[in-house]
């Protein structure tokens, strides 16, 4: 392809991507992935060039842009060599008329940029979420550690601030590895592991992971027990939830799962009433703090939206708290860095369940947030996330 067609395929796949955020479609990566299945004769450096294009648009536009031309003339206004290929030739764009609809540069929605610094983000803090995410592994302890797996991994890894975690080079290919196929490691960011790793549970613990999805965190949970204890993942979702078996028994973990009805939780999960020693709640959000893997979802967030997230996390920590017996406790996770989905979410549990009290929370990365702990891109290199442990008196 020529350059001028990889500016044009970048556009057709930018417009079905505003089309998609405007009508909560399909994601950017499964459209462009789409987009080449149709076109296989489009080669890997061109599909490379091509995704990146669309990734650099996506990033640079605030709002949500009118057309994918508009948000490619954006990038194209700071660059005269992209704009140079607005040249009208074969499988070409146009050339780019006086007084053309340009998208608005911007980091987020103004609404989010306002809901963000009042939530204690300033404009770094910002713009570190459209950043590149690192490729974090979590080691798997039930088949080996961390410093035997680095030794045998054919690429130089970093160890993170969690106590498994391992960050490879970005590209790599660690799910086409020997290794992953015999479940010496998953991938997980290191502020998921960390969130993860707060709840403390340990070999011998009745251990509840209530919105286990495909099981991450589940399998994470499982290794910190040793398998030893009782382990019930659950969630409302059949089809994510039924990719845990085959995950789980490629890590070695055992773990129950529970297929949940909307609404009837607490008769689901009557057997386990004030019986865990300790209740994860990776809560459904926005996830916000996870914009650097998918950067156009900040399009697709809507005030209506943050308010059902916000009900959705009030309802499922209530089931939690008439799960947890007396000492014990609730891991509330939140992969948002709105206080509207964290430090108000723990403030409003706290107010319905006298009961409960907040624990101190200490990671080796982030800082205490609105009674529990944040990590966030700009600050700790990793997803933005708040966590806290909440206590059963």
């Amino acid at each position: 392809m020529t350059p001028a067609a990889r500016v044009q395929a970048a556009i057709d796949i930018l417009d079905q991507v505003v089309a998609a955020a405007r009508g909560q479609g399909a994601s950017a990566d499964r459209l462009a992935a789409e987009w080449f299945r149709q076109r296989r004769f489009v080669g890997s450096k061109d599909r490379r060039a091509i995704r990146e294009l669309v990734w650099a648009a996506i990033r640079a536009c605030g709002e949500v842009p009118t057309t994918g031309r508009a948000a490619l003339l954006r990038l194209a206004s700071d660059d005269p060599s992209l704009a140079a290929l607005f040249d009208g030739s074969t499988y070409g764009p146009a050339p780019i008329a006086a007084g053309e609809p340009v998208a608005e540069a911007g980091v987020m929605p103004r609404w989010l940029a306002e809901a963000m610094a009042a939530s204690g983000l300033d404009a770094h803090e910002q713009a570190a979420l459209l950043g590149r995410a690192p490729l974090d592994i979590r080691v798997n302890t039930i088949k080996t550690d961390r410093d035997t797996l680095a030794s045998d991994l054919p690429v130089a890894a970093e160890t993170t601030a969690a106590p498994h975690g391992l960050r490879l080079p970005l590209g790599t290919a660690a799910e086409s590895w020997p290794a992953f196929a015999d479940g010496l490691f998953e991938v997980q960011d290191t502020g998921s592991q960390l969130a993860c790793a707060a709840l403390g549970v340990m070999p011998g613990d009745s251990v509840v992971d209530l919105c286990a999805g495909a099981g991450g965190k589940t399998l994470a949970l499982a290794a910190a027990m040793g398998n030893v204890g009782r382990l019930l993942a659950c969630d409302i979702d059949r089809a994510r939830l039924q990719r845990l078996a085959p995950r789980a028994e490629r890590a070695g973990a055992l773990a129950e799962t529970r297929l949940l009805d909307p609404g009837r939780e607490p008769e689901a999960l009557a057997d386990w009433q004030g019986q865990a020693d300790a209740v994860l709640v990776d809560a459904p959000c926005s996830g916000t703090g996870t914009w650097r893997r998918n950067p156009e979802a900040r399009w697709r967030l809507t005030p209506a939206a943050v308010q059902r997230y916000q009900a959705m996390q009030a309802r499922v920590l209530d089931v939690a708290a008439g799960l947890v017996r007396p000492g014990g406790r609730i891991g509330f996770i939140t992969c948002s860095l709105l206080d509207a989905e964290g430090a108000d979410g723990l403030a409003a549990f706290l107010a319905r369940h006298p009961g409960f009290r907040v624990d101190s929370v200490a990671a080796p990365l982030g800082r205490a947030h609105g009674g529990g702990w944040r990590l966030s891109p700009y600050h700790d290199g990793t997803d933005g996330f708040f966590f806290a442990r909440i206590v059963r008196v």
